[in-house]
């Protein structure tokens, strides 16, 4: 996981358990969909077990995003280390990850996408954590632009986020066909513009 969060003890069994059960329901059916009860009869505990492993179902939708965010963030560093040397390519990379991240793991649009929907104050800990995540990946869109010399790399990363975010979006809704294609390939024009 990103640096900006500090690492979490090994989970019992059973907290494991609880958040396996957790993110497949909330990701189905929504953060206030779900309840404890729900979760807790899925991971075949008591819902005391629950309350003393995470503290409170606040507390579980942030670690079911940041279990989420870890994942991601596994298969996109894999991504950019298949191209060592900065340029457009790894700008580009980003696009491929999601593609496949959104095959094997979405179906239902981005996660954080749609916590953040749910929750109306920007200090929620859901809303700061949907935050944190997403400026991570807006600064290392930055960071890979500046690195392939493109121009006007923060400008540059803003959009190439909008592209991300609507791709991750689309692929929820089945509109477009291939929204990782056309978002990567609209990408790619966008870093032309810019000088690669």
């Amino acid at each position: 996981m990103s640096e900006h969060v500090a690492p979490r003890p090994p989970l019992t069994p059973a907290a494991r358990r609880i958040l396996e059960a957790a993110s497949r329901l909330f990701y189905a059916r929504g953060l206030h969909a779900v309840g404890v009860d729900t979760i807790a009869a899925e991971a075949g505990v008591t819902k005391k077990t629950l309350y003393d492993r995470f503290g409170s179902k606040e507390a579980l939708e942030v670690a079911y995003l940041r279990a989420r965010d870890a994942r991601w963030e596994e298969l996109l560093t894999g991504s950019l280390e298949a191209h060592p040397a900065a340029g457009v390519e790894r700008v580009l990379a980003v696009f491929d990850a999601a593609e496949r991240w959104s095959a094997a793991e979405g179906g239902r649009g981005c996660a954080a996408i749609n916590a953040r929907a749910e929750v109306d104050d920007p200090g929620h800990p859901v809303a700061v954590e949907v935050a944190r995540q997403k400026a991570w990946v807006r600064d290392l869109l930055e960071s890979e632009c500046r690195g392939a010399g493109l121009g006007r790399p923060g400008e540059l990363a803003d959009a190439l986020m909008l592209l991300y975010d609507g791709a991750l979006a689309g692929s929820g809704t089945g509109v477009p066909t291939e929204p990782f294609r056309a978002a990567r390939r609209a990408a790619a024009a966008l870093c032309g513009a810019h000088g690669a």
